[in-house]
Parts: structure tokens; sequence; C-alpha cells
């Protein structure tokens, strides 16, 4: 297969990185994602809390998923000082440490508010070595009072982004907030584009998923795949790469960016799909790497494994630096190999194929 990102597919790429898509509140990055899937996609459907589904043989009996999570961690206001500090909590599980001297965008009904997350100077910390806590950091929008603040249009409940943006460092790394996982997202939707522009005729309904919800509890995956009733289902996520400073790989595993997808072992993950999809990343030369689970991937892998009676699930991971921050990383050819696997690993699945053990 010739190169997989075209530049059109890295503009999309940027421009859906760059929108906001927090926690329950997906809506305005699902309307971008939709829009650059509609031409490669029979029809789509859409649920009442936002996940999207673009679907290609939607008649076809036999229905196959390959999934992402649309949704990025962000912060709620939770209370508002009358000096006009602003205090949060988590929506999803954004990092408190990385938080002091960031710039945000607090979203309101009357647009974005710009805000920073204030910090104590350095010289005022040295009698007492004060750490970020959710007790202790707080937003500054530039304000007086509450009353002021709430002119703006902030209220308890406004969710809060970063405001970091997209970028490509050294030709091969992508940078940004919400790798996690807007790049699963955009890895499907080139899978959808890639089936278009080969004529790839798939012997089964394909169900093309963008999830709401996975970063607090899986909940979009566990409602989607109760109405679509698949019969396979792949998964697409983030995983860690294990090969930057201060990761303890006897606890974390070996997992290094530029090593290709992992593939998960572990109890949601079916096997004989598993062992479909290692025998078609062979055959197909794609490189990959293996990880395990002790219980639960932490992936949409579970709520899909576990639902209808059981549907027999995998999952492939890109790994990726430096997760739930403004820097996440991840390599352009682990991503293109990941977009390849999902592509070659659709076209080995037969008409009506059984995955069971004991038939």
């Amino acid at each position: 297969m010739k190169k997989v990102i075209t530049t059109a597919s890295e503009k999309f790429l940027t421009n859906y990185l760059n929108n906001a898509s927090p926690t329950g509140f997906e809506s305005e990055g699902q309307k971008l994602w939709l829009s650059y899937i509609k031409p490669h996609i029979d029809e789509y459907f859409t649920d009442h809390y936002g996940t999207v589904v673009g679907v290609i043989n939607p008649k076809a009996e036999y229905k196959v998923v390959i999934e992402a999570h649309a949704d990025e961690i962000s912060w709620f206001v939770h209370y508002i000082t009358k000096d006009g500090f602003i205090y949060l909590r988590r929506n999803g599980g954004s990092d408190h440490m990385i938080a002091p001297s960031k710039r945000v965008n607090i979203h309101t009904d009357k647009g974005i508010v710009k805000a920073v997350f204030g910090w104590p100077a350095i010289h005022m910390r040295q009698q007492k070595e004060e750490t970020p806590s959710m007790k202790n950091i707080f937003l500054d929008c530039g304000c007086n009072s509450k009353e002021e603040v709430e002119k703006l249009g902030v209220h308890v409940g406004c969710v809060v982004t970063f405001e970091d943006e997209f970028i490509i460092l050294n030709k091969n790394r992508y940078i940004g907030r919400a790798l996690d996982n807007r790049i699963g997202g955009f890895m499907i939707a080139e899978v959808a584009r890639l089936l278009k522009e080969t004529k790839t005729k798939l012997p089964f309904g394909l169900y093309i998923v963008n999830s709401v919800q996975e970063e607090v509890g899986l909940r979009g995956a566990e409602m989607i795949a109760h109405r679509i009733k698949p019969n396979v289902a792949i998964v697409t996520d983030v995983c860690h790469d294990t090969a930057t400073p201060m990761v303890d790989k006897i606890e974390n595993g070996d997992q290094k960016s530029g090593d290709g997808p992992v593939l998960t072992y572990g109890p949601a993950v079916q096997n004989n799909l598993l062992r479909q999809i290692i025998t078609t990343a062979e055959k197909s030369k794609i490189p990959f790497q293996r990880a395990a689970a002790s219980r639960a991937t932490g992936t949409d892998t579970d709520a899909f494994a576990y639902s209808n009676e059981g549907v027999p699930s995998a999952l492939i991971s890109l790994p990726l630096r430096y997760m739930h921050t403004t820097v996440e990383m991840v390599r352009k050819e682990d991503v293109e190999n990941c977009i390849r696997l999902i592509f070659e690993s659709l076209k080995s699945i037969k008409k009506d194929q059984d995955f069971r053990y004991i038939k």
C-alpha cells in the first residue's frame, strides 16, 4: 500500500485536534469528524449523547465495528470565590500536576472565556514546598469579583480545556492535547477513506464508531454497543510508551513508539480474533508489539466485549508518550501502521465468521 496519511488527511487531523471535545460536550468535534467521513460511508446515525456512527453496507446482517473514543479530559467550574478566583473539578482523568501556569478556555454560552491557572512565584514557595493539588490549583480570568466572572458567562458547570494546539515535531512526531483518543477517531476515519479509495468490498456491514464519554467509564461505547449489536468489534485506543525516563517497565510493560501497534492480551480480548489479527500483521509485514491486561483493558474494548451476551472484541493500541498532558506524543509511522493493521484485519474477516472456541 502506498503512503497512508495524505496532506489532506493531515490537515483534517490538525483541525480535529485543535477543536475542543471535552467529555459530555463532544458535539463540535463530532461534527468535524462526521463531515470528514461522509464521502466514504453509505449512511450514518447518532445517539442521544453524541456518539456518531458511519455505516458501510448497512443492509448486511453480519456487523463489524471499528471504534475509537472522541472525548478529551477537561475540568468543570466548581466554585467561584468572592474575589473572582475559580476552583475546579475533574472531568475525566485530568492531571492537576501539569496545571500551574497553563492557559485555558472556559466554554460558556457567550463563547470562550480565556483564563490561566495561577500559581505563586518560586520566591514565595522556598520556605514551603507546596505542590499542586485539587485543593490549591485555581483559575484567574482577570476579574476582581464573583459578579464580574459571572458577567462573562462563567458559572458552575462550565467546562474548561487547555488551549495548547497540535504541532508536528521533527517531521514524524504528532504532539498535542487529546491525542487520547481523537487520534483513534482519525485512524478509523482513514480506514473508511482507504476502503473507499481502494474500492474494497466487505462481505459484512461495517460500523465506524466514534464514541463519547470513554474518559468517565466507557459510557458511550456501552450505549452504542447495545444499539448496534455487533458480531465483532475492533477497538483502537492509545497505550503508554514506556521508553521514557521515570517509567517502570516491570510495572507498565515494554512498549515503545516507533515499534508498531500494540496488541493486548486480556479477558476482554477474544483470543481467536486476536490470533487472526496477529496472523494478518505477520502476513502484511506490519510491525507490532504485545501487552497484557490483568483484568480490564481500561478501554472501550471492555464495553463491547461484555455487551449483548458477549461480542468477540480485540484492541489495537497506539503507543503514546506523556498521556493526559498537553504534549501527548505519537510517531507518525505508528499511526500509519495502526491504520494499515485495522484495514487489513477487516479484509481478513469472512462473511458470518464464527469466532467461538467450542462449536
